[in-house]
């Protein structure tokens, strides 16, 4: 196959000469068609066994639609691995916004830890999280009121059935209430010891004092236990108390209502104090030598994931996981392969002792393997998203050539630290973008005249065409170098003797997130 497919290029020149034959290698060699990807559905099988999963909540509402997709997905595969290690606590590296983690927490009670570099990155996930909890109620609320009214609909069709489950549903009401109280009176005395003060309803109580309690307490009961003890066990505490005092204070309240309150404030407060099913976003940056228990005064048996962490990130997340004992599983889907460090890239600087983003394992620095700025870049691109119409953004990549062109030639500057950043979507014409970028990379652009400017762009603009086309190929051979990236990071967890297994999962829909693969990993017993 290496034979057929290197025809692809003329023997002498080494020029590309067949580019069907050269779409058919790079598709041949991509992820797809290597076989070494396990399929999400297998994982999950595999994980949960004949359990049950939580009942999924689309987080349509409060995500655009690529994010949703991203954590309904990857939160679903997050708990599964967590109920399969028997942990309860994640890390989120690179946590951004909190989309991911706040989610994890809310709907699958797991107590998270979010990290991010970015202060605003925090600060705004710390705000987002608490409107985020009032949207929830809201959502939680709509859904219980559907099931409600859907309830009633088929109890009025069954009119004999209904007459005889409500029945039951009195006397299972009466012992639930009375088994309800008794268990917040264990609550109040393991938190308060001189509960004594507080007063409380006897739950002894005559025939006619049940018959009132079953009718006067079954609407307060029902929402109690439906609602408020039901939404414990979806939100963060520290929702709850609002959730309870904000529904109920439109109406006076009975002894026995007072005191439920009372009970239910109490339990709130419990659960704060146990600060379990919580996202705590913190702001540190995190390394492959990073000490979580310095950022982490509590870290326990825990996972780390990360959704699109950037660059070396990914990398790191790995070693850290490896390097942890307390870390049991590791889920990260990485992203921003430009942004990666190299160790063969400058031959000047490849000092062993200094840890790169890539390679990462023993086989590819053996043979001392680099990628490239300009390939990491390629890898970027998405070959999928292309294949349905979405075409590549060739005005913009064209300024962006012909601006090089002239920093080169004008100002003879071949390198810089700094970025043109998204300027052409800021920009009226060429002559706006040139002057925008000249001033963001901090060159004087008073020496170059409109004339100049509108030369450099016409001498170049029948070349478009030939620019689109290029990029085109750098498409097609971006799956080639994400599974370098990837298999590299995958060859590095094979490499490990405490990791029990490995593998590279295809999570998402590629058209609406490009970068898809997680890496995944649990850590063997023995070693933990």
């Amino acid at each position: 196959d290496d034979d057929i497919f290197s025809s692809a290029f003329c023997e002498n020149s080494e020029k590309l000469i067949n580019v069907h034959l050269f779409a058919l290698a790079a598709k041949y060699y991509s992820l797809p068609n290597l076989g070494v990807c396990t399929p999400l559905e297998d994982v999950l099988e595999a994980l949960k066994g004949d359990s049950e999963g939580a009942t999924g909540i689309k987080p349509d509402e409060f995500m655009n639609n690529k994010k949703s997709h991203e954590v309904q997905v990857m939160s679903e595969l997050i708990d599964s691995i967590a109920n399969y290690c028997g942990i309860k606590q994640v890390i989120d590296i690179g946590s951004g916004k909190g989309y991911l983690s706040s989610f994890l927490s809310m709907q699958y009670n797991l107590k998270v830890y979010g990290i991010d570099s970015s202060s605003s990155n925090t600060n705004g996930a710390h705000k987002r999280n608490k409107k985020l909890k009032k949207h929830w109620r809201a959502y939680q609320s709509r859904g219980r009121e559907n099931l409600k009214s859907q309830n009633l609909e088929e109890a009025n069709n069954r009119p004999v059935e209904s007459e005889i489950n409500c029945k039951a549903i009195n006397e299972e009401l009466l012992n639930n209430a009375s088994s309800l109280q008794n268990q917040d009176q264990m609550i109040i005395q393991d938190i308060v010891p001189s509960c004594g003060s507080i007063e409380m309803a006897t739950p002894e109580t005559s025939p006619e004092t049940e018959a009132d309690l079953v009718s006067g307490t079954q609407s307060h009961e029902a929402k109690l236990s439906e609602e408020i003890l039901a939404v414990l066990n979806v939100l963060p505490a520290d929702a709850v108390e609002d959730f309870s005092s904000s529904q109920f204070n439109c109406r006076e309240l009975s002894e026995e209502e007072k005191v439920q309150r009372k009970m239910t404030s109490l339990k709130t407060k419990a659960r704060k104090s146990s600060e379990s099913n919580l996202y705590f976003p913190l702001t540190s940056c995190i390394t492959a030598e990073t000490e979580l228990n310095d950022i982490i005064t509590d870290l326990e048996d825990c996972m780390m994931v990360g959704l699109h962490t950037c660059g070396d990130l990914a990398a790191n997340t790995l070693r850290i996981f490896t390097a942890k004992p307390e870390i049991k599983a590791v889920c990260s889907v990485g992203c921003c392969y430009h942004l990666l460090s190299e160790q063969f890239e400058n031959q000047e600087g490849n000092s062993s002792e200094l840890i790169w983003g890539f390679p990462m394992c023993q086989y590819l620095k053996d043979k001392g393997w680099c990628c490239g700025r300009n390939a990491r870049m390629s890898a970027c691109l998405a070959l999928e998203r292309v294949a349905v119409g979405q075409m590549l953004p060739t005005e913009s990549l064209f300024y962006r050539a012909v601006l090089q062109v002239i920093i080169e030639e004008i100002y003879g500057v071949t390198k810089s630290d700094r970025h043109v950043g998204k300027t052409f979507s800021k920009s009226s014409s060429f002559i706006d973008y040139v002057r925008r970028s000249l001033k963001k990379l901090e060159l004087d652009d008073s020496k170059l005249p409109d004339s100049c400017i509108m030369d450099y762009y016409e001498k170049y603009k029948h070349r478009m065409n030939e620019l689109e086309a290029f990029n085109m190929l750098k498409v097609v051979l971006a799956p080639c170098i994400e599974v370098l990236i990837l298999l590299d990071r995958l060859c590095y967890l094979k490499e490990q003797e405490n990791v029990a297994w490995s593998g590279l999962v295809k999570l998402f829909d590629p058209v609406k997130s490009p970068r898809c693969y997680a890496v995944i990993a649990l850590k063997s017993q023995s070693y933990s």
